[in-house]
């Protein structure tokens, strides 16, 4: 950063820190003991699509490494794309092998990032069920280097349950690098494993 970035307030971007995701099996432990959230094994990463056969190899790469234990009973992995057009890579682990869960992310946001993609990662995304069935996530901003919580209202309206939201912020707070900045806390409906 220079002179005249700190002169115009500018700040320098925080680089994306991959390992904060090695922090949530930990956090589901917590979150399981003070709000009665439980791991679903459900997890996704969503990218902007980009066009061209250094993308498509990439992702091929991608399926081969996550999809190497399907013989031994693993299940693929699948992908989509949502109506704003990003792709969502949506991986399944047994709901007590959240650590797994999170070595596959890892492993697809490390080989978007080391193979140039990595300014087109978004967002990570770990989901968690109430025994009441309600839906909660915790998202990770690749861009922030940071979580926040997504919980949902059950039903068809796009509504969030805020309360629950700031529950499990405090509830984290000493397990994750939660984000402060609650207008990042940007909604992620319809999202593949929530």
């Amino acid at each position: 950063m220079g002179l005249l970035d700190a002169i115009l307030g500018r700040s320098k971007p925080v680089r994306p820190d991959l390992d904060q995701l090695f922090a949530v099996p930990s956090a589901a432990l917590t979150l399981q003991a003070a709000a009665g959230f439980t791991p679903t094994g459900l997890g996704s990463v969503c990218f902007a699509g980009v066009e061209g056969g250094g993308f498509a190899r990439l992702q091929e790469d991608v399926r081969e490494l996550l999809d190497a234990d399907t013989d031994r009973g693993g299940i693929p992995v699948e992908f989509s794309r949502d109506a704003y057009g990003y792709t969502w890579l949506l991986a399944r682990h047994p709901a007590d092998d959240t650590a797994g869960l999170v070595n596959d992310l890892h492993a697809v946001n490390t080989l978007l990032q080391d193979g140039g993609f990595g300014p087109h990662l978004l967002c990570s995304l770990i989901g968690f069920r109430h025994p009441d069935g309600r839906a909660l996530a915790l998202v990770y901003l690749y861009k922030r280097g940071t979580f926040y919580p997504f919980a949902p209202l059950p039903g068809d309206a796009e509504k969030r349950d805020n309360q629950l939201e700031l529950q499990v912020r405090g509830a984290l707070g000493d397990d994750l690098r939660v984000e402060k900045d609650l207008s990042r806390w940007f909604p992620v409906w319809g999202a593949p494993g929530l």
